[in-house]
């Protein structure tokens, strides 16, 4: 247990405490931090996937088939990256880095839940900032959804659904809310604060 808490304070200490926002071209002291903070996340086994920014409620027994998601900017890439090279004992090289920091892309990935194969597919996404509407350039989902640990019952099928939006086209500092319009109808909406996300 003693353990456990000082790898868990290692985490926080290393952790960035705040942000300026979600970080457009970020600074070779964050590049550091981040590759720092995948490295610190190896070593006490954490998963890289859970260094990204994740929305929606805890994964937990009582929230399993509550749809969540996650965003992956360049400095949660950069962690996410370097975490998955410090578990095989090696480093990113710079061509890797520069890849996470030349995309223009935001990626937001939502994970949702429904009672067909291929209820995901036409799956609508988008940004609201305000009175402004951000639409992605691309959305793709899966074709074939995975079958939950509900299966048979509802409900039955789990599947992902990936947005990109430019990064040139939103305000990176504003609260935000991501509204999601599964083909089957209706809508989910997530708040989101996009001047606390790394």
């Amino acid at each position: 247990m003693r353990t456990f808490l000082v790898c868990a304070l290692i985490v926080m200490c290393v952790a960035p405490i705040r942000s300026q926002a979600i970080e457009l071209h970020p600074s070779a002291e964050q590049v550091a931090t981040a590759l720092e903070r995948g490295r610190t996340a190896a070593t006490v086994r954490t998963p890289p996937v859970e260094l990204y920014s994740w929305f929606g409620p805890p994964r937990d027994d009582a929230n399993e088939f509550r749809p969540r998601g996650f965003l992956m900017t360049k400095l949660s890439g950069l962690a996410v990256l370097s975490a998955h090279f410090a578990l095989r004992a090696q480093q990113p090289n710079e061509q890797e880095i520069r890849r996470i920091l030349d995309d223009q892309y935001l990626q937001v990935s939502v994970t949702l839940y429904g009672d067909r194969r291929d209820f995901a597919q036409n799956t609508f996404v988008m940004l609201v900032q305000g009175d402004r509407k951000v639409m992605p350039v691309r959305i793709r989902a899966d074709d074939t959804a995975d079958r939950t640990s509900a299966w048979p019952k509802s409900p039955a099928y789990r599947a992902k659904v990936v947005a990109s939006f430019t990064y040139g086209d939103f305000d990176p500092l504003a609260k935000t809310q991501l509204s999601v319009f599964p083909r089957t109808g209706g809508e989910l909406s997530f708040d989101l604060d996009f001047a606390a996300i790394p």
